[in-house]
């Protein structure tokens, strides 16, 4: 169903709405309303109803063993990136709760995945990624080709019970889409392309296997996987955690849709917040958007005339103009150089639209409910002529470390740092809350459609 902006007093459940300016009513002010892409015009939701969600799943350990029985070993998830393993030999550690998986790429064209495990007792067959020529074990040297069929047993003589052809190393689907790798341990899984959906359509025109990872950072944090993952999944929040930004970021007018498995947030930018009692300048719409500070210079000074969104989107396509070709750049909206896209593939998977460079990960850290990984990754375009530059490796942080150490994420370090400040104190009062988490209606949609689909999942047998 679509719904237009109406009156936030809208005797409808779920059919209320910010009375400010509608993102559909913003694209038609775009200097290039034409470009606009009609993926920004796609409108799909529906109300998944108003109920409260249970604490349990957030603070049990019972709902954590669910969560790993039915959800991380029967759903499609995103391991790596095509980049992270792009030679034969190259290896990819992923772990998820107690389990352990290694990606490898076994042949110029095929990329597989095993649990990583030495079928003799167990030891992790690699703890890093790297490049081998085999899969070795480093306690009694038990050895697989890369392809995982067994290729040595020390003392061959004392293991008469063990027959080669039985003995290759479990193995786990792997699908890959828009340069990631996907793996599902459940051999009877649907395809991959089943599961995402319409997703792929949606980034037609900003083709994720054509970037590379220029950044990768992963931060630990002492709350439930959900608590962070969350904090990440609508704009509604920004008014009391990023009060500086409200001159510039329109986010009680953002958009949410959802679709099958995917759900999707268009928080628009270079626009004012309706929470503001004042209209901003285009100049200080601007400096909002940039982050700019109050003892900080302007990054471009406006003149008569310039809007903030305008010259978003001219700054956008001259920085794109050298990798995409002028041409190409030039037919660009500001909508895609400006505005905040961001999606979500069920359970945990981020990626965000045109050509913001975000790409989030949630999950536990280690077999614990109540510690988790935040990871942020920067996808750039290159110029897909030459060579796709090689994957930076992962830079982790620490439960205690600040987000501005990770020097390579730039300004939104301090956008970080705002809202993972509040996570761990939400850890710490969930117990003290005498029900369920209440979620908005609409704003919050993203977050009502993850518990949906997760309820379903956790009620297979």
């Amino acid at each position: 169903m679509t719904v237009t902006q109406t009156d936030q007093t809208s005797p409808e459940p779920g059919t209320a709405r910010s009375p400010g300016i509608s993102y559909q009513e913003l694209l038609d002010t775009d200097t290039r309303p034409d470009n606009v892409p009609p993926v920004l015009r796609w409108q799909r939701w529906e109300w998944l109803g108003d109920e409260d969600i249970p604490l349990e799943r957030y603070t049990s350990r019972a709902f954590h063993e669910l969560e790993k029985e039915k959800v991380w070993t029967r759903v499609w998830q995103m391991a790596c990136r095509e980049e992270d393993v792009p030679e034969v030999g190259d290896t990819c550690v992923y772990d998820i709760c107690d389990l352990s998986f290694l990606i490898v790429r076994s042949a110029p064209d095929r990329i597989q995945a095993f649990y990583n495990a030495c079928l003799h007792r167990g030891r992790q067959l690699r703890e890093h990624d790297g490049n081998a020529y085999e899969l070795r074990c480093p306690f009694h040297g038990y050895c697989w080709n890369l392809d995982g069929s067994l290729k040595q047993i020390p003392c061959e003589w004392d293991f008469p019970h063990v027959k080669a052809e039985e003995w290759s190393l479990p193995e786990v689907r792997v699908g890959t889409w828009g340069g990631f790798v996907f793996i599902n341990p459940d051999p009877n899984c649907e395809p991959l392309e089943d599961f995402l959906g319409e997703l792929p359509s949606h980034f037609e025109k900003w083709p994720l296997e054509q970037r590379y990872k220029a950044a990768h950072v992963a931060r630990i944090f002492p709350t439930n996987w959900k608590v962070v993952q969350e904090a990440f999944m609508e704009a509604f929040h920004v008014v009391a955690t990023h009060p500086q930004l409200l001159a510039g970021i329109g986010d009680a007018n953002s958009q949410y849709d959802w679709s099958g498995n995917f759900s999707r947030a268009i928080t628009p930018n270079g626009t004012p917040s309706p929470h503001l009692s004042w209209e901003p300048t285009e100049q200080e719409k601007f400096d909002a958007v940039s982050d700019r500070r109050l003892d900080e210079p302007p990054f471009v000074t406006l003149t008569d005339g310039m809007t903030a969104r305008g010259v978003t989107g001219a700054g956008g396509r001259a920085r794109y103009a050298a990798v995409l070709g002028a041409e190409a750049a030039d037919r660009l909206s500001d909508a895609e150089m400006a505005d905040s896209i961001y999606y979500t593939l069920f359970p945990n998977f981020h990626p965000w639209g045109a050509y913001n460079r975000i790409v989030y990960r949630f999950r536990p850290y280690e077999d614990r409910h109540d510690m988790s990984i935040m990871e942020c990754m920067y996808l750039e375009p290159y110029d897909t002529s030459k060579p796709k530059p090689p994957a930076v490796p992962i830079h982790w942080l620490g439960v205690d470390d600040d987000w501005t150490k990770a020097e390579e994420l730039g300004m939104l370090a301090r956008v970080f740092n705002q809202d993972t400040f509040n996570l761990p104190k939400v850890q710490k009062g969930l117990p003290s809350l005498r029900k369920g988490i209440t979620l908005a209606n609409y704003q919050e949609t993203k977050l009502r459609h993850f518990h949906w689909l997760l309820g379903q999942w956790v009620a297979r047998d």
